[in-house]
C-alpha cells in the first residue's frame, strides 16, 4: 500500500521560518496537517507566519530563538512540547552569510558566525530534537554550494557541506531510534537572502547559465519536498541529500 504524503497528527519544528524557504516550508507543512512551531530571531514576522497558519484553520506557535545559542535552542523545544505535546519532525533551515567575497579574505567574525549559525545550530537543534523525539525525521537545508566550488560564497560553501556530512552521520546514528535524517541541496531560490546574487548579471548568468531549467527556483519548489521527506511516504530514505538546482549540478 502506497504511504500517503501527508503530516496529520505530525509536530513539527522549522527553524528560519519568518520569511523565504522557511516561511514556504511551514506553510506547506501546515496544509499537510501538522502543527508547526515556527522559530526565528525576530519575534514580529515570525508571528506573522504563524498568524496566516492560524487563519487557515491550522495550529502554529511562534518561539523567537537563535539557534547558534544552545540554551535556546532547549528553550524552543521545551515549548514546543509544552504547547503540543510532543514532537515529530524538525526542519533546520536558519542560515546566515554576513560575507560576500573571495574565501581568503574573510575575517574571523564573519567565519565564525557562518558557523555558529548553519552548522552549530543545526547540530543544537537536531541534539534536542532527539533527546524528545520517539522517531520521526529531521530534513536539514544545505546548498548546491556545499557539493561543488562557490567562488565568493567559500565559507558558507564550507558550512553547507559540514551540513551534507552531518546529515549522513546523524542518519547512521539515529537510525536505531527509528529517526531519518535527509538534506536538501537547492539551487539559486528567488529569496531575500539570494538577492545579491540575483541582482548581479554577470553572477545570474554564471550560474544559471547552462542550467536545463534556466531560471531560479521558488521557495514553494524546496516546501513540497520537504513534506514528502517528512512523511511516511519517504519512511525508506535517510542519509540522502535531494538536489534542487534546476538541473545545474547535472
Amino acid at each position: 500500500m502506497t504511504a500517503d504524503i501527508n503530516l496529520t497528527d505530525r509536530v513539527i519544528v522549522i527553524t528560519g521560518a519568518s520569511r523565504g524557504i522557511g516561511e514556504s516550508i511551514a506553510l506547506a507543512c501546515a496544509r499537510a496537517g501538522a502543527a508547526v512551531a515556527l522559530a526565528a530571531r525576530k519575534a514580529e514576522p515570525l508571528e506573522g507566519t504563524a498568524a496566516v497558519i492560524r487563519e487557515a484553520g491550522g495550529q502554529a506557535v511562534a518561539i523567537p530563538c537563535h539557534t547558534g545559542h544552545a540554551d535556546e535552542v532547549a528553550a524552543l523545544f521545551d515549548r514546543t512540547v509544552a504547547e503540543f505535546g510532543k514532537v515529530d519532525g524538525l526542519v533546520n533551515n536558519a542560515a546566515t552569510n554576513p560575507y560576500f567575497g573571495p574565501t581568503l579574505g574573510v575575517t574571523d567574525s564573519a567565519f565564525d558566525k557562518i558557523f555558529e549559525v548553519n552548522v552549530k545550530g543545526y547540530l543544537y537543534t537536531s541534539r534536542e530534537f532527539a533527546a524528545r523525539a520517539k522517531g520521526g525525521a529531521i530534513v536539514n537545508i544545505a546548498s548546491y554550494a556545499g557539493l561543488k566550488a562557490s567562488p565568493l560564497l567559500g565559507v558558507y560553501g564550507m558550512s553547507k557541506a559540514a551540513v551534507i556530512s552531518m546529515t549522513r552521520t546523524l542518519a547512521v546514528e539515529l537510525g536505531p531510534s527509528g529517526i531519518r535524517v535527509n538534506a536538501i541541496a537547492p539551487g539559486l531560490i528567488e529569496t531575500r537572502f539570494s538577492a545579491a546574487l540575483l541582482e548581479s548579471e554577470e553572477i545570474r548568468q554564471r550560474v544559471l547559465g547552462d542550467n536545463p531549467i534556466p531560471r531560479p527556483g521558488q521557495p514553494d519548489e524546496i516546501a513540497g519536498a520537504v513534506v514528502y521527506l517528512l512523511s511516511n511516504a519517504a519512511a525508506y530514505v535517510t542519509g540522502q541529500t535531494l538536489i534542487i538546482d534546476g538541473g545545474g549540478t547535472a
